[in-house]
């Protein structure tokens, strides 16, 4: 198995369980994306001297607003992080169903005063896709690491963000290379010829055919977890490294990028966009989530690809 364990994802949002350290200034480490769908582009090549035509993924950014702080204290002896403070501002009239309280001056003042017990900062980040072609009201509201600086440096940087809103050219920049998780497409209950590809019994072996010859030895008294067996085919985490962002468009520019009849199964695109490079998990009106690199990809620059032509005729997927 190349996944442990294919398990149903127990949520939409996936959870981002380490956070790239080689930034030296604080910055924003992901946000928050709706998988629109594919399309095609052409771009030149630099070591080839000519122009490639590329499949790519357009993902829409929704409103992002910053709505609280919070405040990491490490248990002694464990290491383990538990948040200790957090600092909320109240949410704009426009995006009123954060549900949150008005910031207090005192609270801030505390932290800055206690910042020795804190190990870490984190932003509270709320994406509001109302209006937008997901069809969805509500805000998903998502926890965003800071990476680089001191823990005072990263709070300094949070309080000037708090409040205030979030677009992707204010984290990402044009060429650079990103890691994208998000939920697969979800294909229900599935047998093992589907769900691992193992071969048909043949008639004379048994009385069942679409299924697995042996599920262990008599001796082991248990079945391992190695053995095919029938269970959930799809809708599980995935996180693609490296993808490369070919272009960060800002809303004014959707009319440059979406089909004639809109993309399949989603519309058209009408705020802020992001053209990653490939496919990214899961179908469209998918929550995906962008996040910096882990090995810092960009170590050595970054070249921003240029883009000549982009598909806005035929059946985009």
């Amino acid at each position: 198995m190349q996944y442990w364990q294919k398990r149903r994802a127990y949520r939409r949002l996936p959870r981002l369980r380490s956070t790239p350290n080689w930034a030296k200034e604080p910055s924003i480490a992901s946000i928050v994306g709706y998988k629109a769908g594919m399309s095609n582009l052409v771009l030149s090549d630099e070591n080839k001297k000519s122009e490639v035509n590329r499949a790519c993924t357009v993902i829409e950014v929704p409103a992002i607003e910053v709505y609280g702080i919070r405040l990491y204290a490490s248990d002694k002896g464990t290491g383990y992080k538990k948040v200790a403070r957090e600092i909320h501002e109240k949410a704009s009239a426009q995006h009123a169903g954060v549900k949150s309280v008005k910031q207090d001056n005192d609270h801030t003042a505390a932290a800055k005063h206690d910042m020795s017990k804190y190990s870490d900062v984190s932003l509270l980040l709320a994406a509001h896709p109302k209006g937008i072609a997901t069809g969805q009201h509500h805000p998903d509201r998502f926890e965003v690491a800071i990476t680089g600086g001191s823990v005072a440096d990263k709070f300094n940087f949070a309080l000037k963000l708090i409040g205030k809103s979030v677009r992707p050219f204010d984290v990402f920049k044009n060429g650079e290379h990103v890691d994208v998780t998000a939920v697969s497409k979800g294909k229900g209950w599935a047998g093992v010829i589907k769900r691992f590809g193992v071969a048909r019994l043949a008639a004379k072996a048994t009385q069942k055919t679409r299924h697995v010859g042996t599920l262990g030895s008599f001796g082991m008294g248990r079945v391992v977890y190695e053995v095919p067996q029938s269970g959930q085919l799809g809708y599980n985490y995935r996180t693609e490294h490296n993808k490369r962002i070919l272009k960060i468009g800002k809303k004014e520019e959707t009319g440059s990028i979406n089909p004639k009849a809109g993309f399949q199964n989603y519309g058209n695109v009408t705020t802020d966009y992001i053209i990653i490079d490939g496919s990214v998990p899961g179908p469209a009106k998918r929550l995906v989530r962008i996040r910096k690199t882990i090995d810092n990809r960009d170590m050595k620059g970054i070249k921003e690809p240029k883009i000549s032509y982009v598909a806005t005729t035929g059946k985009a997927i």
